[in-house]
């Protein structure tokens, strides 16, 4: 077992981590600060940005012009004064002299936006917005379910439709998205799922760059203050290494499972009454498997970390060494974001059983859908095959570079350390 000043190198490691004022306020400022983005996004999505819209709507029909003002002016947000909209009929030929007029007022914004619509509307749907911002979601979705509604009343009129045909022409596609597992339980799949995935990958990016450049900057630091020096004197460097490495490790997993206790909460009790859409229906298992998957990463890049931090004199000269390591945190990270659009998908089969990246995609993916146990199997044993092989070679870099000073050391330098017994 662990001996006794691998042990001290342990709890020398908590002691000064855990109590510092950064673990403290890092673990309690996250979560604050991912609950205040979404809570940021949820007001921004909510907040009517499209007040005191101006809009102009030109027909080439009159008739249409007649029947588009009447079912705007049943709209609420014209009723509340946010739209202030104007009506005209004119030709496309007409339209193209009249819309250069209108430069001027629309790039000054005291017009957002012309919309034409063209008889051709009634063969292809296609209308046309000219705006400063012809982007704004806002305003575009506004308009377009009571365009939409008018284009269809008047193409099938006359056309013997009842009014529940027409309401029925009008509706949107709702799909419901209904998930089915082998143990026969199929269920409507909410956003709860979909959002836990996101929030730990988020989670598993930030605390593998902060934990593993903690680990390396106090490596730096022994090394410049020659404490190093004096830890070496009555323990092995190997120990140092492996003592600082779980000490690491195991802070980093006491912070993440501070960060998950809220949501063991949320599934596991009734205290919490989430709407239907946001319910999680995630195994309280499948938490623990994430801490696991997260211990094991943490290892993993702690060590190339603290062997990066072995090698270089100061923070500034260890950005050459630590970019290989972020980048293979950093290209998961974004593998794992696109996977989230679609988790079934080969690429994330793929980087979810290959050292590293299986890390961070594996945990979305069983969140998301039903991983095959091999598979799960396989990114496990790559995962801990990875550790066992570049613990030695870490252990090599780390005995010597930890007491070299002077310059860099070159890449031939290093691969000459490594073959060294």
């Amino acid at each position: 077992m662990f001996s006794i000043e691998l042990k001290a190198v342990i709890k020398r490691e908590l002691k000064e981590k855990i109590l510092s004022k950064a673990f403290i306020i890092m673990t309690l400022l996250i979560p604050v600060f991912m609950i205040g983005v979404l809570g940021f996004q949820t007001l921004m999505f909510t907040m009517d940005d499209d007040d005191y819209t101006v809009l102009e709507i030109i027909t080439e029909s009159p008739k249409l012009e007649s029947i588009i003002e009447r079912e705007f002016n049943k709209q609420d947000f014209v009723k509340n004064n946010r739209y202030q909209i104007f009506y005209d009929s004119m030709t496309p030929e007409a339209f193209d002299e009249y819309l250069p007029t209108k430069k001027d007022v629309l790039i000054d914004e005291h017009l957002t936006g012309i919309v034409y619509i063209a008889d051709s509307a009634f063969s292809n749907k296609s209308v046309a917005y000219y705006s400063k911002v012809p982007k704004n979601q806002s305003v575009t979705q506004t308009i377009y379910s009571v365009i939409n509604k008018t284009l269809i009343s008047v193409y099938f009129e006359g056309k013997n439709l009842s009014e529940d045909d027409l309401d029925y022409a009008r509706g949107r596609l709702d799909i419901r998205e209904m998930k089915v597992t082998s143990d026969d339980k199929i269920e409507e799949e909410g956003y709860g799922n979909l959002i836990f995935a996101y929030i730990f990958t988020f989670l598993l990016y930030i605390s593998l760059l902060l934990m593993g450049s903690m680990a390396l900057q106090s490596v730096i630091t022994e090394k410049t203050n020659r404490i190093v020096e004096v830890l070496l004197s009555s323990i092995s460097a190997k120990e140092l290494m492996t003592g600082k490495i779980l000490g690491s490790a195991i802070m980093g997993l006491a912070q993440m499972a501070i960060w998950l206790a809220p949501v063991f909460l949320v599934i596991s009790t009734s205290l919490f009454i989430l709407p239907p859409e946001f319910i999680l229906s995630i195994d309280p298992l499948l938490l623990l498997y994430f801490l696991v998957n997260f211990f094991i990463g943490l290892l993993t890049f702690i060590a190339l970390f603290t062997t990066v931090g072995s090698m270089f004199e100061n923070a500034q000269d260890a950005q050459t060494g630590m970019w290989p390591v972020m980048i293979l945190i950093i290209i998961p990270f974004f593998v794992a974001l696109t996977m989230l659009e679609n988790p079934s998908n080969s690429l994330a089969e793929i980087f979810s059983m290959i050292p590293f990246a299986s890390i961070m995609v594996m945990p979305g993916r069983m969140t998301l859908i039903e991983v095959p146990v091999w598979q799960i199997a396989l990114h496990f044993v790559v995962n801990i095959a990875t550790i066992f092989a570049i613990f030695p070679i870490a252990g090599k870099i780390f005995r010597i570079g930890i007491l070299k000073t002077g310059k860099k050391p070159s890449l031939k330098e290093i691969a000459k350390w490594i073959r060294m017994s």
